[in-house]
Formats: structure tokens, sequence, C-alpha cells
């Protein structure tokens, strides 16, 4: 592929010097402006200006700056693309999985799912719950991972650029630590949670939560609503620790294992489903198809 002495290259005109791109790609500086001359040497040019004042890109550096990130970049779409190719023919279906999407669901269908395609394949990839690896993973689906299992509604999709396959309605419940007082019960009715912090995402995230919040406020005024930005294990952690209220769903019941997820009787649900590339691969159509038959 491309010359590796480019990545140097472009470390070190990002930083402004050899120490900093050193200390950033975890090589010695020596490494770094040896990197550097081999650079310059095998192309007949000088790159950088050395001044007191750190190191300037000269007309022919700035010129091959802007080419290389677009050489790289297309690299590593090219990789990409041979990847993808590779799990086409080897019929692999790369299945996203974290506490909060978790695979389980796929992994029961999965025996009606070889039933219609009995050469297809899974791989398990497992990724952290942050807003970074949300935007990331789910506004690239197709590249690194196909599918994931989720919680969504149509202004998520649009948020991250993505399409959902509905396979059930999620019934919303409430998460709570084990020694909260409501942890005794089975069932929970709404006066159960009166005088109770009920942690909600944020205004906006999901018109499901937002039609609860609604209710909540209008009907139910005794129970207090607190924000929060994004369902990860710190929410859960914060659950747990402020003995507060967390909306959940039952297949977030073992994401922490001192929280009780209990039914509470309301008529309030959301879509659950697969979240996959609004054009997915010849693959991963069949895949789709395959888990529409295996739900009827």
């Amino acid at each position: 592929m491309y010359n590796p002495q480019l990545d140097t290259f472009i470390h070190v005109a990002d930083a402004g010097s050899f120490n900093r791109a050193a200390e950033e790609s975890y090589i010695t500086p020596t490494a770094v402006i040896k990197q550097i001359n081999l650079l310059e040497a095998s192309l007949g040019v000088k790159l950088f200006e050395r001044t007191h004042r750190g190191l300037i890109l000269t007309k022919a550096g700035k010129s091959l700056y802007q080419d290389t990130k677009y050489i790289i970049q297309y690299c590593r779409d090219s990789v990409t693309r041979a990847k993808n190719a590779m799990q086409e023919d080897a019929k692999v279906i790369r299945i996203g999985s974290s506490p909060m999407t978790p695979a389980q669901l796929l992994m029961q269908l999965w025996p009606k799912i070889q039933a219609h395609c009995p050469d297809m394949k899974f791989q398990i990839i497992p990724f952290e719950n942050t807003p970074e690896n949300a935007r990331e993973i789910l506004g690239n689906l197709g590249k690194n991972i196909d599918v994931v299992g989720g919680i969504f509604d149509e202004t998520m999709l649009d948020l991250r650029r993505c399409t959902g396959l509905e396979l059930s309605r999620e019934p919303f419940c409430c998460a709570v630590s084990v020694h909260h007082r409501l942890a005794a019960k089975d069932r929970l009715k709404l006066e159960d949670l009166y005088g109770e912090n009920l942690m909600l995402m944020r205004r906006e995230w999901s018109r499901y939560v937002d039609e609860l919040r609604d209710d909540i406020w209008q009907n139910h005024s005794q129970i207090h609503i607190v924000d929060f930005d994004f369902y990860s294990m710190e929410a859960f952690n914060r659950c747990e620790n402020s003995n507060d209220v967390l909306l959940s769903i039952p297949g977030w019941a073992n994401v922490h294992p001192l929280l009780k997820v209990i039914p509470v009787e309301w008529d309030h649900s959301i879509p659950f489903g697969l979240l996959h590339s609004p054009k997915p691969s010849g693959i991963v159509k069949q895949f789709l198809e395959a888990v529409k038959e295996a739900v009827q």
C-alpha cells in the first residue's frame, strides 16, 4: 500500500515539531527525523523548513500534505472494501454487541436464520457504549460491523444515518438498585414511583421517551424527572449509586448486577430491532430477509 513514512509526515506536519510527533506516535524523535529524512531523500524534495519557531511546510510539503491525506484515506477505504468483499464471499455477518445492544435475540433466532441461509456464519464484535462509538459505528454500518440490535425510532435513525428493521416492541420498565425500596416488587404501578427521581434520556432523543415524559408531567407530577445524556454504564452506575430510578427495557436486565429491572403498569414501549446501513450489502440483505422469516 502507501509508504508508511507518509503517516509520519502527516503527524509531524500536524504537530509542528519532531518531538511532539514522536510523543504522539510513541517513538523516539530520532526515529521520526530519520523517517522524514528518508522520505525527503526518496522524493527528492524538501518538505519542511527548520526554524527556531518549529517546522514549517515548504510549498512542496503543502502540496504533498493535501495529497497524502487523500492517499491514506483512499488506502484505508480500499482495505475496508477488500475486507467487505471477503466477508461477502465467506457469508459472514458481523454483529456489534455491547451491554446496551446485546446479541442474545439474534443468537436465539440463529437456528431459524440458518434454516433459510445454511451457509451463513456470524461474528460477534464487542464494543463499548459511548457517544463517540455510537456515532462512529451506527454512521458507518457495513464497514466493520454489519448490524447492531437495539432500540430506535425515526429521530434516532435520522441522527445516526442508519436504517432499522423492527422485530418487536419493548415495554419500558424501571431499573432500581437491589437495595431500593421498590426492589421487593415484581411489578410497579405509577403511584409506586411518586416521590422518586426517574432518570430519562434528554428530550428529542426519542419521541417514545418524550411521550412518556409528557404523560408524567401532565398526569403524574409527583414523579421527579431527572435528565441524562446517554445510555452507558455510567448511567447504570449512577442509578445504583444515587438510588434513583432508571428508565429501562427487559433486554437490559443483565447490564448491571446490582440493578433489578421491573415491569411497570403503563402503555409505553419502544421499537426494538436491527440497525443496519441504508444501503446494505447483498449478504446483509439476505440476512435481513432470513430474520424476517424467522420472526414470523
